[in-house]
């Protein structure tokens, strides 16, 4: 039984066409979702790489600049140390020379009572269960 050659080559064309409609899709796809990425990261504030690179090399200068203040300032210190007289300890002191705390006097009954006087006053006045509209407002 003989192949049919135009069938075999309808067949491989049609597959070609179909394997260049699908790397077609491929791509279209790629473009259209590379477009969707970068209209997201456009509206989140997203650095650069430019931008990221530069506050890094300040940041790291910064803490290359700390650490020789810190041991500058420790040098520092420790040169101070020896040229500054030693304190001489200090001696508590007599507790009679100490002044005695002042006390605190109550509060006389009399001033205390007045604002209690006054709330009852205030609301004798008012009729129970409605308020005056001096007081909603």
């Amino acid at each position: 039984m003989p192949f049919d050659t135009k069938l075999i080559d309808d067949l491989v064309r049609v597959a070609t066409g179909a394997f260049g409609a699908v790397a077609g899709v491929r791509e279209e796809a790629r473009t259209r979702l590379r477009e969707q990425f970068e209209h997201v990261l456009s509206r989140l504030d997203v650095v650069t790489r430019e931008e990221f690179e530069i506050v890094r090399a300040l940041a790291q200068r910064a803490r290359e600049e700390q650490e020789l203040l810190a041991a500058r300032v420790a040098a520092l210190e420790a040169a101070a140390k020896p040229a500054a007289k030693p304190a001489a300890p200090k001696r508590a002191a007599p507790a009679a020379a100490a002044p005695a705390p002042a006390a605190v006097a109550p509060a006389p009954a009399a001033i205390t009572a007045k604002p209690a006087r006054k709330a009852k006053a205030a609301s004798a006045a008012a009729p129970k269960g409605r308020r005056s509209r001096a007081k909603a407002d």
